[in-house]
């Protein structure tokens, strides 16, 4: 049965850590994109009948980043850190689908060129978090070089349990617990109800996010989704991500949030998927610190 509260002393079992992967098979390589210039979609339709002009897709945000909240911001679609493109389709493709989450990332040009980066998100752009003082120096249109890593990766000893998204760096930081030959638990920060998965559940779930409807503010606060933190882990029971996004009884799929919330009908906090299976394989604990800016050491949240 899937745990779906606190779990006191999980972490004392001994049964983490170092899960078995084919790492050592992957394709390492280089993709290149650039810091984007912000865009801006307009007057924005509040689920209330009015609209307004808000920031928070694309181009280099100073004062967000993973660990931070993914509620309350004056934005929409908060992308936090650099945001990256590539102004030629095919390689921007390339870019999105080779790209996994903790991957590294070099600026190979501008004020702050040598300075490493990681991965954080995938939006309708790469999203990856920098430390603040070389940010500051950070300019549209600087080169950003990734390497590349983590396509193809898979649990050696847990083939029925997909992984999307996933570098071989962020599994190996994650304290999953290995429970029997077809179990494992992962640690996450609260478990989302299907009921309010929204848009992207027609999008293919190794490109891009699905967004969680946050319009009812007064369930976001009695769920205490209102509470999510950008880099979070977070479980969505019933949903099957192997080949999309859809409802299944038994199924569990772990995601990440990627960006912040926003104010459009069917939209909200993003949810980047990282592991599903189509039965009850995946088991959970909550833990208020499951963010990856604790466990990629990006800074530390709690």
């Amino acid at each position: 049965m899937t745990s779906r509260g606190d779990a006191p002393g999980w972490r004392e079992k001994g049964l983490f850590m170092g899960l078995a992967t084919n790492a050592e098979q992957l394709v390492e390589m280089a993709v290149v994109g650039y810091v984007s210039q912000p865009t801006v979609r307009g007057y924005i339709p509040h689920a209330s009948g009015e609209a307004t002009i808000l920031p928070g897709m694309s181009g280099m945000i100073y004062n967000a980043r993973v660990g931070d909240e993914a509620f309350g911001w004056a934005a929409d679609h908060l992308e936090p850190g650099a945001s990256i493109a590539h102004p030629d389709l095919d390689a921007d493709y390339a870019m999105h689908y080779l790209t996994c989450m903790g991957n590294q990332a070099f600026v190979m040009s501008g004020l702050a060129k040598g300075t490493e980066g990681i991965v954080t998100g995938e939006h309708a752009r790469l999203l990856v978090d920098f430390p603040p003082d070389a940010a500051e120096l950070i300019g549209v249109g600087d080169a950003v070089q990734i390497r590349a890593k983590g396509q193809g990766l898979q649990l050696v000893d847990y083939p029925h349990i997909t992984l999307k998204k996933c570098s071989p760096r962020l599994i190996d930081s994650l304290p999953i617990e290995a429970l029997d030959e077809r179990r494992i638990r992962v640690p996450v920060t609260m478990e989302l109800p299907i009921r309010i998965m929204g848009s992207g559940a027609e999008l293919n779930p190794d490109f891009v996010d699905q967004d969680l409807m946050s319009g009812d503010r007064a369930l976001m606060a009695e769920l205490g989704i209102d509470q999510m933190r950008l880099g979070d882990l977070v479980v969505v029971n019933h949903a099957d991500h192997r080949f999309g996004r859809g409802y299944k009884p038994g199924a569990v799929t772990i995601g990440l949030c990627i960006h912040g919330d926003s104010i459009m009908t069917g939209h909200g906090p993003g949810i980047l998927t990282l592991m599903t299976c189509d039965e009850p394989c995946i088991e959970w604990v909550i833990d208020p610190n499951a963010n990856i800016a604790n466990y990629l050491n990006i800074r530390k949240v709690s």
